[in-house]
């Protein structure tokens, strides 16, 4: 299974799924003359795959922002425009939806109707696409699409979200909210079934494209000059055709992912 272990381990992977969302990318604005951030946290995800339960990884944090190049949790790229109220990036980001069959539950693959010994593995995926990002006094709009560039699906998404920061004194929350069109080749690759599945007698099922609501909250509160406690929580609902994979838990409707640590500036 292609798997990215130096990468993935300076990202945050727990946020993988719908990239940097609008309130994670305002959390993650440092303070001018911080170019640098460097840290050390934890996610969690509960995995909606059959079996796997709550996905935990231990997460070095980096980030850079230079005056073109940047690198932000789970994406990277260059500003092609920077504006006061509008940016737009080319961007490169880490796509951590794959999974080892192992790792799933076989009693659970069973009772779905599948033979876990007839599936394949899923791959990580490596995306590239262009981000734009409106931002002023009523929060920030953020509109990304990405391709998948080393053929793990072959497909694309669209993602369109809004982002809000409240301050309570120096605590920061932004609640946000959004939703990511997945095409039909990267839908069917992480929820369906494969070609070669169904040749060795696995039923076929491919849930085409579909549109996936998210809602999430992220936070910041500084700890001194330097330091900074950070998280997000987050929550996904899937759509029916989702939610019906026999890869999916059987009572699956959704999925949480939560990310928190400490970071300094420099």
């Amino acid at each position: 299974m292609l798997r990215y272990p130096l990468a993935a381990s300076l990202l945050f992977p727990a946020l993988a799924m719908a990239q940097s969302s609008s309130a994670e990318l305002l959390i993650q604005e440092r303070p001018a003359g911080d170019r640098w951030s460097i840290g050390a946290g934890a996610g969690l995800k509960d995995s909606p795959y059959a079996g796997e339960g709550t996905r935990v990884r231990p997460l070095p944090l980096v980030g850079y922002e230079g005056e073109r190049v940047f690198w932000r949790g789970v994406s990277g790229g260059v500003h092609l425009v920077r504006r006061d109220a509008f940016t737009l990036d080319a961007v490169l980001a880490g796509r951590f939806d794959g999974f080892d069959i192992d790792d799933l539950g076989r009693t659970e693959l069973r009772a779905n109707g599948l033979d876990p010994d007839l599936l394949e593995d899923r791959d990580d995926g490596l995306d590239v696409g262009l981000a734009a990002a409106w931002h002023g006094c009523a929060g920030q709009i953020k509109l990304e699409a990405l391709a998948d560039v080393i053929d793990a699906s072959g497909g694309y998404e669209l993602t369109l979200d809004y982002g809000y920061p409240l301050h309570w004194g120096r605590t920061t929350i932004v609640p946000g909210v959004g939703a990511r069109w997945m095409s039909s080749d990267l839908a069917d690759y992480y929820y369906g079934t494969l070609d070669e599945e169904e040749a060795r007698g696995v039923r076929r099922y491919r849930p085409g494209s579909v549109v996936v609501p998210e809602v999430n909250v992220a936070f910041s509160r500084p700890l001194g000059e330097r330091w900074r406690l950070i998280g997000s929580l987050g929550y996904e609902f899937l759509p029916d055709e989702l939610a019906d994979s026999p890869l999916i838990e059987a009572d699956a409707d959704g999925s949480a992912r939560l990310v928190i640590g400490v970071t300094r500036g420099f």
